[in-house]
C-alpha cells in the first residue's frame, strides 16, 4: 500500500497532470466566488474536456476544481453575507459580521488556514479509512440517517441566539416548504397548487440565494455605504496572519471539526448539507464564552470551514469503494471514472490503488495551493469591504439571479428567488433568524426519506437494538443537554440577527406567527385524506409548528407588555413608532420593488435588456454616477452575461417577446 501511495503522488506531480490540476484549481477558485455556480457546474462543464486526457490528468483537474470551491466560497459568505455554496451557509453568520466590523482579512486568514488543514486531514483520513470504510458505511442505515438529521436540527439552538422559539419556527417553516412536490415514498404530489413546476419542489439554489442574498443587497443599497460599518480603512488588528494565528490558537477545534467532516462526509446524501451546521453547533457548545457568536467570533468561521473542506475526502470513499455517489459532484466524478474505464469497487482498492491514491494527493495538494493563493490575494479581496456599495449591488444582483437561472432556467425560478428574498427580509426585520430556515429546508427531504424507509423496513425493536442507533441517541442526548446549557448561558448577549427590538418589529413578528398558524393548520387540513406515507411527515411538522408558534406569540406578547409598561411609566420613546420603523425600511422596499420590476419586464424585454437596464438605472439614479461611468458599468455587466453565461455556460436566456 505504501508503494501505491507514493505512486499516486507521482501520478499527480507528473506532466501534464500537475498542469491540469493547477487549471482546475484556478477555475474552482473562481466558481466558488460567483454565487450560484459552485463545483458541480464546473465539473459538468469540464467533464467533456477530460475525454481525451490521461485518467490521472482528467481526475486531477476535476478534483482540483471541486476541492477548492469550498475554500473560495468563503469570500462571498464573508464579504456579502451570501453562501457561495451550500457548504458555506454557517460561515455567513460570523464571517459576514467580522467583515462589517472591518475584520475581513482576519476572517479570511482563519478560514483559509482551517480549510487547508481540513482538506489535508480529509485526504489523509480517507487514505487511512479505506480498510475499515466498509464497516462505517454499512453500519449506517435509514434509522441512523434519521437520527443524524435530527442531530442537525438540534443545531437550531446554536444559530438562533436569544430567539430560540423563532429559530425553531423558522426551521419548521423550512421543513414545511421542503414538503412541496412528490414525496419520496408516495406517488401523491403535495401542496403544488396545480403548478407543474412545483412537482419537484422548490429549487434549492434560488431559495438559498433569495433568503440571504437579496436581503443583504437591499440593506447595502439602503445604507449607500461600503459593506464595512466602520469609517476607517480597516480594524487596527485586522490581517491575514492574525487570522492564521487564530486558527492555530484554536487548533483542537480545527482538528475535531475536520474529523467530523471526514466521517460525516462518508454518509451519502447528507455530508455537505449538514456538516457545517454540526461543526458550528459544536463550536458554540464547546466554547466557554459564547457572547460573541453571531457578532463576529472567529471560531464561528474556523469550525464550519474546517469541516466542509474535509467532507470531500470522506465522500470519495463510498463513491470509489461501492459506486455510491453521495452528492451531485460525486455523481459527475463517478461518470468520469466510468468514461476512463474504471469500475468502482474492489478494483479501485486493489488493481487501481495508485489511481485511488492519486485522488487523495489531488485533494491534499489542491487544498494547500488554493488556500495559499487565496491568502496571497486575501488582502486585496478584503479591500472590497470599503468600496462604494452602489458599485457592488447591481453586479451581485446579476450573479444572484443568473446563478439561480443556471440552476433551473425559467421565470418560475426568478419568481421563487424574489418571493423567498422578500420572506428573508421580513424575517430579518422581525428578528427571526434565517439560518435555521435553510437548515430545515435542506434536511427536510433527508429526514422524511430516512423516516419512510425506517417505517417500512424495521420494527421498533430492530431500531432501538442497533448499536449505532443507541450511540447516536446518546450523542443526541448530550448535544441536547449542552445546547440547553450554552443557550441559557448566552441568552442575554448572543444575537445572530443584528436587529433592533422595537414595538413594530414585535408586532411584525407576531403577524408572522399568526400567518404561520394559518399555514400549518391549512397544511394539516389538506393532508388529512392523503395516504399514510404522504401525510405523516407534513402533519407531524405542522403540529410541531403550531406548538412553537404558541410559544412565539406568548413571548412576543410578554415583550410588548413590557414596552407598554415602560410607556405608561413615562418613557414615551420606548419601543419606537411605526413611522420610525417604516422610515428605517423604506429604502430597502424601494430597492426590492426595483428588482421586482426587473423580473416583471424580463419576459417582454429579454434577459439581457432587463439586467443591463436595471444596472444602468441603478447606477444613474441610485448611485448618481456620471454618464460615462454608467455606460462602462452597463457594458461590463453585458460582457459578463455574454462571455460567462452565454458563451461558456450556454445558458438559455429569456428572449424578448417580439423574437
Amino acid at each position: 500500500m505504501y508503494d501505491s501511495f507514493l505512486a499516486g503522488l507521482s501520478l499527480v506531480l507528473s506532466f501534464p497532470s500537475f498542469f491540469y490540476l493547477l487549471a482546475g484549481i484556478a477555475v474552482g477558485i473562481w466558481l466558488g466566488i460567483v454565487p450560484g455556480l459552485g463545483g458541480v457546474t464546473g465539473m459538468v462543464v469540464l467533464l467533456p474536456l477530460t475525454f481525451g486526457m490521461e485518467p490521472a490528468a482528467g481526475l486531477a483537474m476535476l478534483l482540483g476544481l471541486f476541492a477548492v470551491v469550498s475554500t473560495s466560497d468563503t469570500i462571498t459568505s464573508v464579504m456579502l453575507g451570501i453562501p457561495g455554496t451550500i457548504a458555506s451557509q454557517a460561515t455567513v453568520i460570523d464571517g459576514n459580521a467580522m467583515a462589517k466590523r472591518g475584520l475581513a482579512q482576519t476572517a479570511f486568514g482563519a478560514a483559509f488556514a482551517s480549510s487547508a488543514f481540513g482538506g489535508v486531514l480529509g485526504g489523509f483520513a480517507m487514505a487511512a479509512s479505506l480498510p475499515f470504510a466498509l464497516w462505517i458505511i454499512l453500519a449506517f442505515g435509514s434509522p441512523e440517517f434519521f437520527l443524524l438529521s435530527l442531530l442537525g436540527l438540534l443545531m437550531v439552538g446554536a444559530v438562533s441566539g436569544n430567539a430560540i422559539s423563532k429559530g425553531l419556527g423558522a426551521a419548521v417553516l423550512g421543513l414545511m416548504l421542503s414538503q412541496i412536490g412528490y414525496p419520496v415514498a408516495s406517488s401523491m404530489p403535495r401542496y403544488y397548487f396545480g403548478e407543474r413546476a412545483l412537482l419537484d419542489g422548490l429549487p434549492l439554489v434560488p431559495v438559498i440565494l433569495g433568503l440571504f442574498g437579496l436581503p443583504e443587497m437591499m440593506d447595502l443599497a439602503a445604507r449607500r455605504t461600503a459593506i464595512a460599518h466602520i469609517s476607517d480603512e480597516r480594524a487596527e488588528d485586522d490581517g491575514i496572519l492574525n487570522g492564521v494565528r487564530q486558527a492555530i490558537r484554536n487548533r483542537w477545534l480545527v482538528i475535531r471539526c475536520s474529523l467530523m467532516g471526514v466521517y460525516v462526509g462518508m454518509l451519502p446524501a447528507i455530508g455537505s448539507s449538514v456538516v457545517d451546521w454540526l461543526a458550528y453547533g459544536h463550536a458554540t457548545q464547546s466554547a466557554k464564552d459564547t457572547s460573541q457568536f453571531g457578532k463576529g467570533d472567529v471560531r464561528g468561521v474556523i469550525a464550519p470551514e474546517a469541516a466542509n473542506n474535509a467532507v470531500l475526502g470522506g465522500s470519495l470513499i463510498p463513491t470509489l469503494a461501492f459506486g455510491i455517489p453521495g452528492s451531485g459532484a460525486m455523481a459527475v466524478l463517478l461518470g468520469a471514472l466510468t468514461i476512463h474505464g474504471f469500475s468502482p469497487g474492489r478494483n479501485m482498492l486493489s488493481d487501481n490503488l495508485d489511481v485511488t491514491f492519486s485522488m487523495v494527493w489531488t485533494i491534499i495538494i489542491a487544498n494547500i495551493i488554493g488556500a495559499a493563493a487565496l491568502m496571497i490575494w486575501g488582502r486585496q479581496i478584503a479591500r472590497t469591504a470599503f468600496i462604494d456599495g452602489n458599485f457592488i449591488v447591481p453586479a451581485v444582483i446579476m450573479f444572484i439571479f443568473m446563478g439561480s437561472w443556471v440552476w433551473e432556467p425559467g421565470m418560475f425560478t426568478w419568481t421563487v428567488l424574489l418571493g423567498v428574498g422578500l420572506l428573508g427580509y421580513v424575517l430579518k426585520a422581525a428578528g427571526w433568524p434565517r439560518p435555521p430556515f435553510i437548515l430545515g429546508f435542506v434536511l427536510g427531504p433527508v429526514l422524511e426519506n430516512a423516516m419512510s424507509i425506517t417505517w417500512q423496513s424495521y420494527t421498533p425493536w430492530e431500531v432501538i437494538s442497533r448499536p449505532t442507533v443507541i450511540g447516536l441517541i446518546v450523542v443526541l442526548s448530550l448535544v441536547f443537554f449542552f445546547a440547553i446549557r450554552s443557550t441559557r448561558k448566552g441568552m442575554k448577549d448572543f444575537s445572530v440577527e443584528d436587529t433592533r427590538e422595537s414595538r413594530a418589529s414585535l408586532l411584525l413578528s407576531s403577524g408572522i406567527a399568526v400567518c404561520l398558524v394559518a399555514l400549518f393548520a391549512f397544511a394539516i387540513w389538506w393532508a388529512l385524506d392523503w395516504k399514510l406515507l404522504a401525510k405523516i411527515s407534513p402533519i407531524s411538522i405542522a403540529v410541531a409548528g403550531l406548538a412553537i408558534m404558541a410559544f412565539v406569540l406568548v413571548q412576543d406578547a410578554s415583550r410588548l407588555s413590557g414596552i407598554g409598561r415602560a410607556r405608561r411609566s413615562g418613557d414615551i420613546a420606548a419601543g419606537g413608532t411605526w413611522s420610525e420603523f417604516l422610515a428605517e425600511h423604506r429604502r430597502q422596499m424601494v430597492t426590492f420593488l426595483a428588482i421586482a420590476a426587473m423580473v416583471a419586464v424580463t419576459p417582454w424585454t429579454g434577459t439581457y435588456a432587463a439586467i443591463i437596464g436595471f444596472a444602468a438605472l441603478y447606477a444613474a439614479i441610485w448611485g448618481r454616477f456620471r454618464w460615462w461611468v454608467v455606460a462602462l458599468y452597463a457594458a461590463g455587466i453585458g460582457l459578463v452575461l455574454y462571455a460567462l453565461y452565454d458563451r461558456v455556460l450556454h445558458t438559455p436566456f429569456e428572449l424578448p417577446f417580439f423574437m
